[in-house]
């Protein structure tokens, strides 16, 4: 009864993760599919710029949007390290286990992953790390992607204001799903106010992913690598029904832009024209 318990667990945590993370996934531009979330940087603890920010939500939404799109035709393929940690404690006892994984991407939406190192708990590398892996697999198509990226036609955005964290001035958007999806999330993004892309994201998932968990939360951080915005760190927690908690953490590091063209040729005088002045240009 406890095994299959846990296998159900375990597997609940691959699903939470990865829904809430989804959306995120897509924020990314990690590969398009996360024009994600997959990667901004946003210092804790920012002081908040009393100013108010010169763009509305709308026009924010709209430039990240568009930002999105030109990194993600400009980006044809890149390679990282990544690194998995799971830690559980509660009515089963403990577990962890760790991965090391070397992540190939190519244009568009394919991935190649390779297993570099693996200790702990097999149960957790099966059930937790290779699920993972072969669900962002899947959820890198095109199609996918639409279905849960940072866009008007998936959710509502209310512009809080605008800090300061180590990568500059960030705009901060509450994000709030349009429709109750397993891969939408509601929380806050935060936006570089220069490149327009995703630095930050603190989010809970918009429908329970598995009636095995009480609560799940995650926080991504991305980073800039050359043109692109990737993610460097992502941390989630997993309240269990049947009591405990799991964390993930995801370590990126190691970042090749193999293949790219210069985003900057992408950018047209309407979005340059829009950043500057404040005004919609379609």
């Amino acid at each position: 009864m406890k095994q299959r318990q846990t296998d159900r667990w375990l597997t609940s945590l691959a699903a939470s993760h990865l829904r809430t993370r989804a959306t995120c996934m897509i924020l990314w531009l990690l590969v398009p599919a996360i024009l994600w979330l997959p990667a901004n940087a946003q210092q804790a603890g920012a002081a908040a710029v009393t100013d108010p920010a010169p763009l509305t939500a709308e026009q924010i939404v709209h430039n990240l949007a568009r930002m999105n799109l030109y990194r993600a035709q400009a980006l044809h393929a890149y390679q990282e390290t990544r690194t998995y940690q799971v830690k559980y404690h509660g009515f089963l006892g403990a577990r962890d286990a760790k991965m090391v994984v070397t992540m190939n991407y190519l244009s568009p939406g394919k991935k190649k992953f390779v297993v570099q190192s693996e200790t702990g708990s097999k149960l957790i590398i099966d059930r937790v790390f290779k699920k993972l892996l072969e669900a962002e697999k899947e959820e890198s198509s095109p199609s996918m992607e639409q279905r849960f990226a940072l866009t008007n036609a998936n959710y509502r955005f209310t512009l809080i204001g605008e800090e300061n964290g180590f990568s500059g001035a960030a705009y901060v958007l509450e994000v709030e799903p349009r429709r109750k999806d397993k891969f939408l999330y509601h929380g806050r993004i935060w936006v570089d106010a220069g490149d327009f892309a995703v630095v930050r994201l603190e989010a809970e998932p918009a429908k329970n992913p598995s009636f095995w968990t009480k609560k799940a939360g995650i926080v991504e951080v991305y980073t800039k690598v050359n043109d692109f915005w990737l993610p460097s760190y992502n941390h989630s927690v997993t309240a269990i029904r049947l009591g405990g908690h799991a964390e993930l953490t995801i370590d990126y590091k190691d970042f090749e832009i193999t293949n790219a063209s210069q985003v900057s040729g992408l950018v047209t005088p309407q979005l340059t024209l829009q950043a500057a002045t404040g005004h919609a240009s379609e």
